[in-house]
């Protein structure tokens, strides 16, 4: 049985990477870790988990509880993560970062997205980026994973197969991304108080997110040239999930048949990623609706001939596959258990 910490436990990631592993049969929750609600109890913080996690927050110093872990699980603010690992690394524990500051590969990258020095550059090699359906050869052998960002996740899904096939032609590729109120955290501020958030359509960040420079570094891998990417980012009136709609230029649109090719034989033996397309019903392509609460990343596609487009659409729960489910299937990945051990449980409807 494996021991694990998680450190920043008392955000909503945080929550949800206690709730999956205390419920994963392979591994126990060692310690949760929170400066600010250290010695309160983890249900006060999370209510969803009273009588089923029947522990404190701790206060104790992160490097000595990553001594004494098999895995840590780093939930932290930007640049914080940064400040811990150079230590937590000459331990033996599994270090799993779900922050940003260990996923980019090029340190002047860092400048450019998030206006921030990196302070440790020659680590950021050491980090594998931890988005399974990409990179699972990798992560099995390495013991440091940096977990992508959420709205990235659900753009890099629905695009990868586009670009592989060269579907997606030289022009940029644009992201429409939506997200609900749970991707800005659990600390209050007037754009999340409830009078000003419920019922709106706020694009935030119409431009420079800083999710864009994740998508880039991924998609450029797979077409080995640089892609260009440009995403705007909106807050709408859900709880949890991403919704982000791609608009890919194309001179030469394929057949819809061909089209499905593509996906099905890039994701034919994912567990966690479904094809959402249907012909009939209300509900004929991916809706961050139906993935609440689970593991599942749904991704469709549809074509506008006329204006040579393809239309790249991916939906997950920010929490789980944007956050920590995917942070779980990476730790199962790493230490050879089932991938979707911990994982199973389905999406809830209706929510």
């Amino acid at each position: 049985m494996l021991n694990v910490s998680v450190i920043g436990g008392s955000g909503y990631v945080g929550g949800e990477l206690t709730r999956l592993i205390t419920l994963h049969p392979s591994a126990k929750l060692q310690a949760t870790y929170s400066r600010s609600h250290a010695g309160k109890y983890v249900h006060s913080v999370h209510p969803n988990l009273r009588g089923i996690v029947d522990m404190t927050f701790t206060g104790e110093d992160p490097v000595r509880l990553a001594q004494s872990s098999d895995v840590t699980f780093l939930s932290l603010p930007h640049g914080q993560s940064s400040k811990l690992i150079p230590e937590m690394i000459k331990t033996n524990t599994v270090l799993i970062d779900l922050g940003a500051d260990f996923r980019l590969k090029d340190k002047d990258a860092y400048i450019r997205w998030y206006n921030y020095q990196h302070p440790s550059p020659d680590l950021l090699k050491e980090f594998v980026y931890g988005l399974p359906e990409l990179h699972r050869a990798e992560i099995k052998k390495s013991r440091r994973v940096a977990v992508p960002g959420c709205m990235a996740t659900s753009a890099i899904l629905s695009l990868v197969p586009l670009v592989r096939e060269g579907i997606a032609g030289t022009g940029p590729i644009i992201v429409d991304a939506k997200v609900g109120s749970s991707g800005s955290g659990g600390k209050p501020s007037l754009a999340t108080h409830f009078s000003e958030r419920y019922g709106v359509v706020r694009i935030y960040k119409p431009a420079g997110h800083r999710h864009t420079a994740e998508i880039i570094q991924e998609l450029s891998n797979i077409r080995n040239s640089k892609v260009d990417v440009s995403m705007s980012a909106h807050s709408v009136n859900m709880v949890r999930g991403i919704e982000t709609t791609s608009h890919v230029m194309s001179s030469n649109i394929p057949s819809l048949k061909d089209i499905w090719k593509a996906y099905r034989s890039f994701y034919a033996d994912e567990p966690f990623v479904r094809l959402v397309r249907d012909l009939h019903g209300a509900n004929k392509y991916p809706d961050p609706k139906f993935t609440v609460g689970s593991n599942f990343a749904d991704v469709g596609f549809d074509t506008d001939p006329e204006a040579k487009r393809v239309i790249a659409i991916g939906a997950l729960d920010n929490l789980v596959k944007g956050a920590a489910g995917n942070a779980v299937q990476c730790m199962n990945i790493m230490l050879g258990f089932d991938e979707t051990e911990g994982l199973k449980s389905p999406p809830l409807h209706p929510v």
